[in-house]
């Protein structure tokens, strides 16, 4: 190698190393002076400063811990219901089922004849109806959040942010509370479409209480932390009101099962409530196009990632929904001939939690080193909105 050649790569290392050093410098010195001026003081100084390190410390280990540990995160959670076994419509009277209390003692019976009256009120079991799949589902999904993990948009180090920074803003910490927010909003449509459709007999009957307060619980605002600005004062967190609906659904759950509350399973109603879904997730499918054509800036798009996760968990929570639609609406998808149609937009919503990639690029559609992840999720929404709206043509012929 010529000798101005490797001359050049010296230097080059050269100035290299000069920079890196002033770098760590520049880093280093706050904290090494703040040291000295640390270890002069008295005791007295050092004990609270050392305790407000220490909360500060131990504050923001808990907080990266509740944003990169998602428990109870399973896309194939639905499985585990069975819900492809149930053929009764949601509200429908189940078949009664086991014998007479009377018959399994008979030897009590032998003892003390009683009336036919009286037997015939005993032999009689309490009615049963069909529980709402999809409430199960909506429940379940906001207990994941809540009380499985922490509501990352509601605590108090994601709301001072990074440095003043939105969390949103920047590259890290801000995945699982876009997850989050994306599930809730899939379950906040889908309170609303009980409440106003699926458990009201052609909208004429009253609202069912229970639903009425899981809905309001669910529209509260995702950010609140204990103490606010806006009004100024102390607040009930958001965690607090979700939990509140958790307990909403799974009460009506009950009522419906003890057939004193309604769910109806008409088709007019299934196709207003695909309706509402589609219209949901053409919006999310509008905003990953907006972000991925204007501001394309591969991996250092800061923005990519929550819109991103956002999309992610608004579709990880309209599969659970959607499954158990097919469950609450088993008859109608039966007599429609609707079975493998909605098998395959399951699939599909299957297919694109399969995307998770560790690290959110927002490239150009044919680049090579930094894809577009962006393109690649709202191409699966466009689908699954696709698969619905033609799901919904052959409910209205």
């Amino acid at each position: 190698m010529p000798g101005w050649i490797s001359g050049v790569f010296r230097g080059l290392a050269a100035a290299a190393r000069r920079v890196l050093r002033v770098l760590i410098a520049w880093l280093v010195w706050p904290l090494m002076a703040a040291g000295g001026w640390y270890r002069g003081r008295h005791l007295w100084v050092k004990t609270p400063i050392a305790a407000v390190v220490v909360v500060l410390v131990a504050f923001y280990g808990y907080f990266v811990w509740q944003t990169q540990v998602w428990s109870g995160f399973n896309p194939n959670f639905v499985d585990a219901y069975r819900w492809n076994e149930r053929n009764i419509p949601a509200g429908q009277e189940l078949p009664e089922t086991g014998v007479p209390a009377q018959a399994a003692t008979p030897a009590a019976s032998e003892a003390a004849p009683v009336s036919g009256t009286a037997a015939g009120s005993q032999a009689a079991a309490p009615k049963q109806c069909q529980t709402s799949a999809i409430a199960d589902a909506a429940a379940d999904l906001t207990d994941m959040s809540v009380n499985q993990n922490a509501w990352i948009s509601s605590m108090l180090l994601y709301r001072l942010g990074f440095f003043g920074i939105d969390w949103d803003h920047t590259p890290f910490l801000d995945n699982k509370a876009s997850f989050q927010r994306g599930v809730n909003q899939a379950v906040r449509r889908t309170t609303v479409e009980l409440v106003d459709t699926l458990a009201r007999v052609r909208g004429t009957s009253g609202i069912n209480s229970n639903l009425q307060d899981a809905r309001s619980n669910l529209q509260f605002d995702e950010y609140s932390w204990y103490f606010g600005l806006s009004p100024f004062g102390p607040k009930t967190p958001t965690p607090s009101y979700y939990r509140t609906a958790i307990k909403n659904l799974r009460a009506f759950n009950v009522d419906l099962g003890n057939c004193t509350a309604l769910f109806d399973s008409r088709a007019d109603n299934l196709v207003q409530f695909i309706d509402r879904v589609a219209n949901d997730l053409g919006s999310t499918a509008a905003i990953l196009r907006e972000r991925s054509e204007n501001h394309g800036g591969g991996w250092f798009d800061t923005r990519a990632d929550d819109r991103f996760w956002f999309a992610y968990g608004q579709i990880y929570g309209y599969y659970a929904i959607l499954s158990g639609v097919g469950a609450d609406f088993s008859q109608v998808i039966r007599e429609r001939n609707l079975t493998t149609l909605w098998s395959d937009t399951l699939k599909q919503m299957q297919a694109a939690l399969r995307v998770q990639p560790a690290i959110i690029s927002n490239g150009a559609e044919d680049g090579w080193i930094m894809p577009t992840h962006l393109a690649v999720m709202g191409f699966y929404t466009l689908r699954i909105r696709s698969n619905l709206v033609e799901i919904r043509s052959v409910l209205d012929r």
